[in-house]
């Protein structure tokens, strides 16, 4: 695998930078001159005052003519960071993060899955990724659940508490109370014969 890094620095007047990285794969199984191409861009926002990087765009180049383009603008994260996701694709299954550009052309033949994903495009220092924003959202199915247990067992408690502080002490059979008899058995009345 060859990779190649060539950067088109356009600027706008929002301060935006292109970059493409191209994976050159060459001839895999019955597909020549496979290449992949990740296009990036670097935006400068004024209302949090940093850049951040977005990847546009996948394209597959394969038989040196046919093209397949995906759009990714969901990958994105500050400059400073890389991205990392477990899983970029364009599957529905790991929530379709590459969508393809447009049906009429060879896109719709392509299902592409990048795993264990991390691409930091600028602001690379000593060949190694910064920290990563990871694509992992905050409410995950497991802690939506958690969070809904514990609404429940909060909502028991409340009510348990609630009944607990609203018991009134039942006093009315305490009013008329009688005095008990206990009847005496015949035994009872006999003196015991060791106290003679």
């Amino acid at each position: 695998m060859d990779t190649d890094r060539q950067s088109d620095r356009h600027q706008t007047d929002d301060s935006v930078i292109f970059y493409r990285l191209s994976l050159r794969l060459g001839d895999v199984e019955d597909i020549k001159g496979l290449v992949i191409r990740l296009q990036m861009s670097n935006t400068f926002y004024e209302s949090v005052g940093q850049n951040w990087f977005t990847l546009d765009s996948v394209h597959i180049h394969y038989n040196w003519t046919h093209e397949a383009t995906f759009n990714a603008t969901e990958v994105y994260a500050p400059a400073t960071y890389s991205y990392h996701c477990q899983h970029v694709s364009s599957l529905q299954k790991y929530d379709t993060l590459l969508v393809p550009s447009s049906y009429t052309d060879s896109s719709a033949n392509w299902h592409i899955t990048f795993t264990d994903f991390q691409i930091q495009a600028f602001n690379v220092q000593s060949n190694k990724f910064a920290s990563a924003s990871d694509c992992a959202t905050f409410f995950t199915p497991a802690i939506l659940m958690g969070l809904i247990t514990s609404l429940i067992l909060l909502l028991v408690l409340a009510y348990a508490l609630h009944m607990v502080v609203h018991l009134k002490h039942i006093d009315r059979y305490e009013e008329h109370k009688t005095t008990v008899y206990f009847p005496r058995t015949p035994e009872a009345e006999l003196p015991d014969k060791n106290s003679v």
